[in-house]
């Protein structure tokens, strides 16, 4: 360890850590636009000089590396004027927006100019003006207040693996572009706005909707896929304005995917309000909820339990699932199902569909084998944490499945899953991973591959004792959570192929869509359909009786990710007209029907959720799985995988009613088909 003085405070720090990390760890702050903590070091804007005792000059902290002895003064009058020098020399060029400046209220720069700059500025030339570039729909940009500091260069180059951004021309020239004008082609690119220290980059959907002394903030996570990334909801009224991330260095560090950001306008639109009933003419017409109620009592009434079946969608929260599944129970069926994937996992062993390392778990890990897993687009913060790990050295992957852009290098094994017995690890390796997607299991021999990785993970070390690196990727939130709540075939029930060919046969009468749209509602057939849900998608469209849900935003529900963390997504705004919260709907139901559930609160669903499964009663922990044998042996075809998301920006009811996702959608979707002739 290393000793040294900041502002008269001994600090201990490890060797190499710089003086602006020994300031942090001291307590001091020091002003900075180009050091960020998980960037590498730049150097560029100066706005962090301190005078270091011996040293002739002011000392740039970030690049600077203690040494024992040093003593360091940040609040010395020799600091102090430099910083004023630097800041009178940033706002050169800066032009003065700060009324009308999109980023008015979080600005590093103006927050850093009333601290740290003067109350004049001497210069009287002309200010230069530079010519703002295109980012695609997500990311605006006014290039006239870029100040180089280059955050939004590293980010694109080392953490998000799309090396699409970098400067051009020297001194007064330089500018920040993308290389041949083109749109940022990354999943991660909407973090370049919270990198922005000045306002040159901007979010485009939310641009001139609100400021941020008119929003209510809430603490909730994202369900937009399975990783559960920590985020912050921004509410104006009742309208949902915009999603930031939040730091968790267990799950997203503070990175969000794109679509976890800007989906959020599909909240507004194709809302479902009320509920509906088909009527004699063939149309849903508008209800009220004892109608929608009583026609379901009709039609069930006498129905034997084995005729009704139950499909839970990827968006739906535990608490509904646990609700639904008691009504099912007490309607006498077992046929009910959580994943409409159709995918091969064993919902008695958790460990067969968790991501046993835990996420965090990736740096820890020396060697990496994906199977039919595509981790850029089914889980970007995931994939960004995988390159991050590659870049620390020491690390090979390999692939079986297609030959993807991953943003990192990999060793292609094949594009078959009957080549994944044949892996091993490199000679040496001490924690390797195994990460298998849907596109592995939800295959008709999918309990096959199941079973295959398993054998593979335990011969080759990759599960041992104080080690799981057998990994299951998950692409909707609510899986796991299904999974735990038992929300799943009983004893002689149905699983989704089966629901769904005995309802085309006629030998399931009702099949109750909770949120369910991702499955082929053709294959319904004359069964008398309930949709519960937010938004007029899929199911809906196929729908006898819409009974209208609340979304992620607008209940308290519990979630649990890929990984087994149980977490709570918490109410930013209230869901529109008479839509209501899912287990709240359950329960109404249940009363209708004469099987009146036991429970009258959002606490007593989690209470009964705990006493059916204890993990639940643990928030924001992962709680390890016991490892036991699952899967089904099995023979395993030589055919190539296919992969569930073909467009990452619409793979649900929310982000297909985005206006922004598809804008995204034609753009890096349909423009890239059509730039390479691939459409049709």
């Amino acid at each position: 360890m290393t000793k040294l003085t900041i502002d008269g405070r001994q600090v201990e720090v490890p060797p190499n850590t710089t003086i602006i990390q020994a300031a942090e760890v001291a307590g001091v702050e020091i002003p900075r636009f180009c050091y960020h903590e998980r960037l590498s070091i730049a150097g560029n804007c100066r706005m962090c000089l301190v005078e270091v005792e011996k040293s002739p000059k002011p000392v740039a902290s970030c690049a600077m590396p203690v040494v024992e002895g040093m003593v360091v003064h940040t609040r010395s009058d020799k600091a102090n004027k430099a910083r004023n020098g630097v800041m009178e020399f940033l706002l050169i060029n800066h032009p003065l927006d700060c009324p009308i400046c999109d980023q008015g209220g979080e600005c590093d720069l103006q927050d850093q100019a009333m601290a740290y700059g003067s109350d004049r500025g001497r210069y009287e030339e002309t200010k230069r003006a530079v010519k703002d570039k295109n980012m695609g729909p997500l990311v605006s940009t006014i290039m006239t207040r870029c100040i180089h500091c280059t955050r939004c260069v590293r980010f694109a180059t080392e953490v998000a693996g799309v090396p699409e951004l970098g400067a051009t021309g020297r001194g007064e020239d330089m500018e920040i572009t993308t290389y041949l004008e083109k749109a940022l082609t990354s999943e991660l690119s909407g973090n370049v706005v919270d990198l922005c220290p000045v306002g040159a980059l901007t979010s485009k959907p939310y641009a001139f909707s609100a400021r941020p002394w008119e929003l209510r903030s809430t603490e909730s996570i994202d369900v937009m896929d399975a990783v559960g990334s920590a985020v912050r909801i921004d509410v104006r009224g009742r309208e949902v304005m915009r999603v930031l991330p939040r730091l968790n260095e267990t799950v997203n560090e503070e990175w969000l995917a794109d679509k976890g950001r800007h989906a959020c306008d599909g909240l507004q639109n194709q809302r479902l309000d009320q509920p509906y009933v088909r009527g004699a003419n063939g149309k849903l017409q508008p209800a009220t909820w004892a109608e929608a109620f009583a026609a379901i009592a009709a039609k069930m009434k006498g129905l034997a339990g084995n005729k009704i079946a139950a499909l839970a969608g990827d968006l739906v929260d535990a608490e509904a699932m646990y609700a639904l599944k008691q009504l099912m129970t007490s309607l006498g069926s077992p046929n009910l199902d959580c994943r409409q994937d159709g995918a091969a996992l064993d919902p008695a062993v958790r460990a067969s569909y968790l991501f046993n390392s835990g996420i965090a778990g990736i740096d820890q890990a020396d060697a990496l084998l994906i199977v039919g897993a595509d981790p850029r687009r089914e889980a970007p913060i995931i994939n960004a944490r995988i390159r991050k790990r590659y870049l620390k050295g020491g690390f090979r992957i390999g692939v079986i499945g297609e030959k993807l852009d991953l943003t990192y290098p990999y060793h292609w094994v094949g594009a078959t899953p009957d080549l994944m017995a044949a892996c091993k690890p490199p000679e040496g390796s001490k924690a390797p991973m195994i990460i298998l997607g849907m596109a592995a299991l939800t295959r008709p021999d999918g309990a096959a591959i199941l079973e295959s990785a398993r054998r593979v993970a335990e011969q080759t070390g990759t599960v041992k004792d104080g080690w799981n690196g057998f990994n299951v990727l998950h692409t909707a939130a609510a899986r796991v959570g299904g999974l735990d709540v038992g929300f799943v075939p009983g004893p002689g029930g149905k699983d989704t192929r089966g629901i769904l060919d005995a309802a085309g046969k006629g030998e399931v009468g009702v099949v109750y869509l909770l949120g369910a749209d991702e499955i082929d509602t053709a294959k319904l057939g004359k069964a008398f359909v309930i949709y519960q849900g937010h938004h007029g998608d899929r199911g809906a469209h196929r729908a006898d009786v819409i009974l209208p849900g609340a979304a992620y935003t607008e209940k308290s529900g519990t979630y649990v990710n890929t990984e087994g963390r149980v977490q709570r997504a918490e109410r930013a705004a209230f869901p529109p007209g008479d839509a209501r919260e899912d287990w709240a709907i359950i329960r109404a139901l249940s009363e209708a029907l004469g099987k009146k559930l036991p429970f009258d609160s959002l606490d007593h669903v989690r209470a009964g959720m705990r006493a059916a499964n204890p993990i639940f009663a643990a928030l924001d922990t992962v709680t390890k799985a016991e490892w036991k044998p699952f899967g089904a042996a099995g023979s395993i075809s030589a055919t190539a995988f296919d992969y569930p998301i073909k467009n990452y920006y619409m793979t649900d009811p929310i982000s297909r009613a985005s206006r922004t996702m598809a804008q995204c959608a034609e753009e890096f979707v349909m423009g890239a088909k059509a730039r390479t002739g691939t459409h049709g």
